[in-house]
């Protein structure tokens, strides 16, 4: 097995969880505006990428577009256009409650915009700070998501890592897409775990599947150069093995709160944080 691909920016600066958000500020997740708030707070930016059923690659962390938009259904049945459509809007007064257990305050009345695609993210990011960008995946190979991010990947001259919970989206990437980034600017490929599969969050995974991403001896199968792990799991076997004796950098997710910060410095490298868990 090779070295991983870990250059010192992974962990030269925390990472702002889907841009540095506050939707009572009107600041929504994953938008442009987001990730210029990270920026000139002098943070890298993690973001999620979804694909239409055209192919266009837009930047959403949900799989469909109820929780934070004026439309609703799944992104992967919804041509770009009808993406485009969709605007963002105030979750309801009680808060939403995302797929892994966000929560999103109330925004104000009026705030209105519209879901970026990966493409725009990189031409405004335009190589400012890092980006480490999540793949979502149905974990079902079907690997477009990960052919349209890649062809984008290769031009991009600014740092940018990609990331999945799928560790056979992680081994074709590394497979197909070896050359990722320009010539002396390599984009690292990680993979995105926790300690386990077993919750409602997970019932599209096979039990051979729930196996495989909880044995970290079958996610370095795939050649990840990083690993990203849930802060709640720690400390855990798997991310102390991977740095040990695979020399992988570990991030963990999400750092909501000092005691979080306390426990990634003690067994991670780099936080991807949001609210309270800022630095």
């Amino acid at each position: 097995m090779k070295a991983p691909n870990a250059p010192d920016w992974l962990i030269d600066r925390p990472i702002a969880h889907r841009g540095l958000h506050d939707i009572a500020q009107g600041v929504i997740e994953n938008t442009l505006g987001a990730a210029e708030a990270a920026i000139e707070a002098g943070f890298a930016v993690e973001c999620d990428v979804q694909m239409s059923a055209d192919g266009e690659v837009f930047v959403f962390h949900d799989d469909t577009l109820d929780r934070l938009t004026d439309s609703s259904g799944l992104i992967i049945e919804k041509s770009a256009a009808e993406v485009r459509k969709a605007t963002f809007r105030a979750p309801d007064a009680a808060g939403a409650r995302d797929p892994v257990g966000d929560r999103v305050s109330c925004a104000p009345q009026g705030v209105r915009k519209g879901i970026p695609t990966f493409a725009e993210l990189l031409a405004r990011v335009a190589g400012r700070t890092p980006i480490v960008c999540e793949l979502k995946s149905r974990f079902d190979r079907d690997f477009r998501l990960g052919d349209r991010v890649a062809a984008l990947a290769r031009s991009y001259a600014g740092p940018l890592a990609l990331k999945s919970f799928d560790p056979a989206l992680v081994g074709y990437l590394r497979l197909r897409w070896p050359d990722l980034g320009l010539p002396g600017r390599p984009c690292p490929v990680g993979i995105v775990a926790e300690a386990s599969y077993d919750g409602p969050d997970w019932a599209l995974l096979s039990p051979e599947q729930r196996l495989e991403c909880a044995d970290w001896e079958a996610l370095m199968r795939g050649g990840p150069d990083f690993l990203s792990f849930d802060v709640r799991d720690l400390p855990h076997a798997t991310p102390f093995f991977m740095k040990e004796l695979h020399g992988l950098p570990v991030m963990t997710w999400t750092v909501r709160s000092a005691a979080q910060r306390e426990a990634a410095r003690k067994w991670a490298d780099q936080i991807v944080f949001e609210g309270e868990g800022r630095p």
